[in-house]
């Protein structure tokens, strides 16, 4: 911490459904075990999810929104959604990121050789970067009967110029700073000699939404091409994307998309890795983070305590990141690897036996 002034950190918790519960205590865990008389951290718990909505009718209380705004970052844990249509029920993590201005989710996928064995994907490390707050996830639909076709449902796609420049600048600027961090861990080997920017649409289909996209990301680019010279730009159509990030998944470096995209090719880059209970996300604006792990809520594995806490751990890492607090971030993900390169301390996803408790207590001890 040398060089760095004296602070506390105030971060919010939000539990949400199911086996977040169980993951979030993790995060909270972590950040503790980091602290040092330069840097503090308090905590806050707050409500959110299908939970909240059924004993309040909110999925989002206000207060919990008001509660953020003062708070340094946080670290979200999972929401159930209803499996039927229910009146006036809306996904909190989405509405999050819209009241907070949470414009990019940033989700890693790093293959680690688990038990000292690599995975049948071999090296896998990429950074999927996705718009957060537009495209097909503005929500706004409507039925109706026509004279040919019957019942017809239809949804807006929505793509603007501000959402699509502001994600395209925050993607290459985590390629640049990737290849920073490469460059520090010299002494580890890196699959990307590097920094690489793949812009994913469907403009040959879809060419004013997606066009328009495809368009000020490349804008983005030229505009600062003096400050991002060494990120090489290149396009995939994301039907073509989805075949070939199974097939040659090391060509990868960052991938940005748009909402939909994004959301589709990160939960199956999860899969190259094993499990989604490996990777993390964030959710970042300009003056505020939360970290998120891919997982749903999972109600088959619920209460029984096995839950994998990799995901948030890593998110805690990832909120460390974009605080500002880079060596600290470093420290949680080398101490996260170790454990799954030990591969003695295991949930049962990853084929062990270890409670969730039992996996963070290896991780704070290799803290």
């Amino acid at each position: 911490m040398a060089g760095i002034a004296a602070r506390t950190l105030r971060i919010g918790l939000i539990a949400g459904d199911g086996i977040g519960h169980e993951v979030v205590p993790a995060g909270r865990a972590i950040l503790e075990a980091i602290q040092t008389p330069q840097l503090k951290f308090t905590f806050e718990n707050l409500q959110a999810g299908f939970q909240t909505f059924k004993e309040t009718g909110t999925a989002l209380p206000d207060a919990t929104v008001d509660a953020l705004r003062e708070c340094d970052g946080g670290i979200f844990g999972a929401v159930s959604s209803p499996t039927v249509k229910t009146a006036g029920y809306s996904s909190p993590i989405v509405a999050l990121r819209k009241k907070l201005d949470l414009y990019a989710n940033v989700r890693p996928v790093k293959s680690v050789d688990i038990g000292g064995v690599k995975g049948k994907a071999g090296d896998v490390d990429m950074v999927i970067v996705r718009e957060n707050t537009e495209d097909l996830y503005v929500k706004e639909e409507r039925t109706f009967d026509d004279p040919v076709n019957g019942k017809t449902a239809e949804a807006i796609k929505r793509i603007t110029y501000r959402a699509s420049s502001r994600i395209g600048k925050i993607a290459l600027e985590i390629a640049l700073q990737r290849q920073s961090l490469r460059s520090l861990t010299s002494s580890e080997p890196s699959i990307h000699s590097s920094p690489l920017l793949t812009i994913t649409h469907k403009s040959n289909v879809l060419s004013a939404t997606d066009g328009l996209f495809r368009e000020t990301v490349r804008g983005v680019y030229e505009q600062h091409k003096d400050k991002f010279s060494s990120v090489k730009v290149e396009e995939q159509i994301v039907d073509a994307m989805v075949y070939h990030l199974f097939r040659q998944p090391s060509h990868y470096d960052v991938i940005v998309a748009p909402n939909l995209y994004g959301d589709i090719l990160s939960d199956g880059a999860a899969a190259l890795v094993g499990s989604l209970g490996l990777v993390p996300s964030a959710n970042v604006g300009d003056n505020f983070v939360i970290g998120e792990p891919c997982h749903g809520s999972a109600p088959d594995i619920e209460g029984k305590g096995i839950a994998n806490p990799i995901a948030t751990a890593r998110s805690t890492g990832l909120l460390l990141e974009f605080l500002g607090l880079k060596e600290e971030a470093q420290r949680v993900y080398k101490a996260v690897d170790a454990n799954l390169f030990d591969g003695k301390v295991l949930t049962p996803d990853l084929g062990g036996k270890a409670k969730t408790t039992e996996v963070i207590e290896d991780i704070l001890r290799r803290l």
